[in-house]
């Protein structure tokens, strides 16, 4: 049996992301303060363990100690209407670099132009989750190259076939990104990233820690961006703790994503002043104002128990 009582919240999410309504985050305290075990409700057990591994590290272990104390923060769009884009934006407070779902450059460029009459000085980042062929992956970035110019900085997990990867990032100046190649495939040879993308996406969660994500970057020795999973400000802050001990941190973090929620487990949420976010440790004070009904309680527990008592990781 797991051995922490999970205490599981439900939280609205205020635009389509990933077609969720609400984010439902199961939270426990240990000897080093509160973790999250939230891997997303469709993941499997096996999926899933990755997320668990981390939420009992960020329990029960300090985190490393910092080399930097204040993170600088994307804003992260997802793949919203235009009108939906100033709402969300004022969410991300003096954040100049921002991060798009996209589908497509006929369907998404309208997104680009609307930031840019709220952020003016905008850079950006764009984040396919791997849902292009190669064909459309170079007609898409080579429209993308030619409207946006250098005001992208890289293209997220367009392909995800290494040799589409790797003959994309031969069609463009843009860099490319990736965050599935490498935690879908933690097991597999890593150092394989660094001949098809440029920069490392690394999330907390599903890399299973702090620790496991340090050994993934070292592995890897890309610059990294370190991003989040929709997480509560608790999981939020595990995910600063890394990106505070990341020698070789490119730019901007996606960990301002709590303001895509339309609450919090607590009153005091790590989100972006002036584009930037300070770690501290955080302690939940509004589980009850989401709980969930003890039916979500008990799939949570189980789904725990189960990965737990399965030595899936």
């Amino acid at each position: 049996m797991f051995p922490f009582k999970l205490q599981v919240v439900s939280i609205p999410v205020k635009a389509n992301f990933r077609g969720i309504k609400n984010r439902e985050i199961a939270l426990f305290e240990g000897p080093a303060g509160w973790s999250e075990f939230s891997p997303f409700v469709e993941y499997s057990n096996k999926e899933s363990s990755t997320w668990l591994k981390a939420a009992i590290e960020g329990a029960t272990k300090e985190p490393p100690t910092p080399i930097r104390d204040k993170l600088e923060i994307n804003a992260t769009l997802p793949n919203v209407k235009v009108i939906e884009v100033k709402e969300l934006l004022a969410g991300f407070d003096g954040c100049n670099t921002i991060k798009i779902k996209i589908n497509d450059f006929e369907t998404d460029q309208a997104l680009l132009i609307e930031c840019l009459k709220e952020v003016p000085k905008a850079k950006f980042r764009l984040d396919v989750n791997g849902g292009w062929a190669l064909e459309e992956a170079i007609a898409n970035v080579q429209s993308y190259e030619t409207a946006f110019g250098s005001l992208i900085e890289y293209i997220e997990q367009p392909c995800t076939d290494f040799a589409d990867l790797n003959s994309l990032r031969n069609n463009t100046a843009i860099k490319i990104a990736v965050d599935e190649s490498i935690r879908k495939y933690l097991a597999g040879d890593l150092t394989r990233i660094r001949e098809v993308a440029d920069i490392a996406i690394i999330k907390w969660a599903p890399t299973g820690g702090v620790s496991a994500a340090l050994e993934v970057i070292e592995k890897i020795d890309l610059p990294v961006v370190i991003s989040s999973a929709l997480d509560s400000s608790i999981g939020i802050s595990h995910g600063l703790s890394l990106a505070a001990a990341v020698p070789n941190l490119y730019g901007a973090c996606g960990l301002g994503t709590v303001s895509l929620l339309e609450g919090d487990v607590t009153s005091n949420s790590l989100i972006p002043i002036n584009g930037i976010i300070s770690n501290r440790k955080v302690t939940p004070d509004r589980i009850e104002e989401f709980k969930v009904e003890p039916s979500r309680q008990k799939w949570w527990q189980d789904r725990a128990d189960a990965i737990y008592e399965g030595g899936l990781f």
